[in-house]
């Protein structure tokens, strides 16, 4: 239980499986040392971890001193923490008003972080995947319609009984389906994507290869440790009580639909992409769905380099034309003028020069 626990906390903390390290990395420039911003971000997490860790105990154990009680008494898990056991703690201290406002201060400021970058990868999602110039055009649109669904979605949650529905989305929603998202991306990025051409993307963009350690992080260690994660979390699988209140069967069937309702579209698109695979027999169905469309690479065709560099048949002298040196005024301004797709999604001019 406590490793699941601390897994779902790095899950947390550091947004893998999520979606937003995926939505923030695309807007960076396509050389942008990514490898050096991991290690930075996992470090400052670890850090910063570890340093609340020293805050919430040492007041813990303020708390407990000074009421004469176990620290065991006054300690306190999930929402029941953050909301109740810490701020009644503060409340000992002196000038305890300033520490309260700062604390929760501190919370808001969590909150609205979380907030921008869960908002944004949904809104970029959909953006995305619908792709034409209509929807593009009325982005704002899109996130203040998103934004709204959030809000109504949360307004239950501040119900009396908010908090036993908060529970229930903590501890089957987001937790379960992350670690089961996360085991799945792993083998399709390293085993069916290919540990080489992964291997070698990293290298095109960022100029070396992965070291070796990070290598065989990726190909074995990583995929075990989540995978072992998962049984150890289904194994021992307890139903979800607070306090004396047990969660009633109906609300435990809510909470694993809801946790299913992320992860059962992982084998619904399979299907629906082998099944509208070329292919005679199923083996061949499958294996042209696993392979990497015609037009997979990066966007722009500047970075379109090594395997991805495109490949030119050889013409015909009849088929070859006579080009201008100087290209015609109007069709230069027009190609000045043009919008061209960046690799962040933004449209900008492109040079006459080029």
């Amino acid at each position: 239980q406590v490793w699941g626990d601390a897994a779902s906390q790095i899950f947390y903390s550091l947004g893998c499986a999520w979606g937003g390290l995926i939505t923030m990395a695309s807007y960076n420039k396509f050389h942008n040392n990514c490898y050096r911003d991991s290690i930075i971000i996992s470090i400052t997490n670890c850090a910063t971890s570890v340093y609340a860790g020293f805050v919430i105990f040492s007041i813990l154990g303020f708390m407990a001193n000074h009421l004469g009680v176990d620290v065991s008494k006054v300690a306190d898990h999930g929402p029941g923490l953050a909301f109740v056991a810490y701020p009644e703690a503060l409340t000992l201290l002196p000038i305890s008003p300033l520490w309260s406002i700062l604390f929760f201060f501190m919370l808001i400021l969590l909150g609205l972080g979380t907030q921008f970058c869960l908002l944004e990868t949904l809104v970029t999602a959909i953006v995305d995947e619908v792709g034409n110039e209509w929807i593009i055009r009325r982005k704002t649109f899109v996130t203040l319609g998103v934004a709204v669904a959030g809000f109504l979605l949360g307004v239950p949650l501040t119900t009396q009984a908010g908090i036993y529905w908060l529970l229930l989305m903590d501890n089957y929603a987001a937790s379960f389906s992350l670690v089961v998202i996360s085991c799945i991306m792993c083998v399709a990025i390293m085993y069916i994507y290919g540990h080489r051409n992964y291997f070698k993307d990293i290298e095109m963009m960022l100029g070396f290869p992965p070291p070796l350690f990070f290598q065989i992080c990726w190909r074995f260690i990583s995929p075990a440790i989540i995978f072992f994660i998962l049984v150890f979390t289904v194994i021992q699988y307890r139903p979800i009580s607070y306090n004396d209140y047990v969660y009633p069967t109906w609300a435990i069937s809510i909470g694993f639909l809801m946790a299913l309702s992320s992860v059962i579209c992982i084998p619904i698109y399979a299907i629906y992409k082998v099944c509208g695979s070329e292919g005679d027999t199923l083996l061949e169905r499958l294996k042209n769905a696993t392979k990497a469309s015609k037009d997979w690479g990066p966007a722009l065709p500047e970075h379109r380099s090594g395997r991805y560099a495109p490949v030119f048949s050889p013409s015909t002298e009849s088929n070859l034309e006579a080009q201008p040196l100087q290209p015609e005024k109007g069709r230069s301004e027009a190609a000045a003028a043009s919008p061209v797709q960046g690799s962040n999604g933004s449209a900008h001019s492109q040079d006459s020069r080029l």
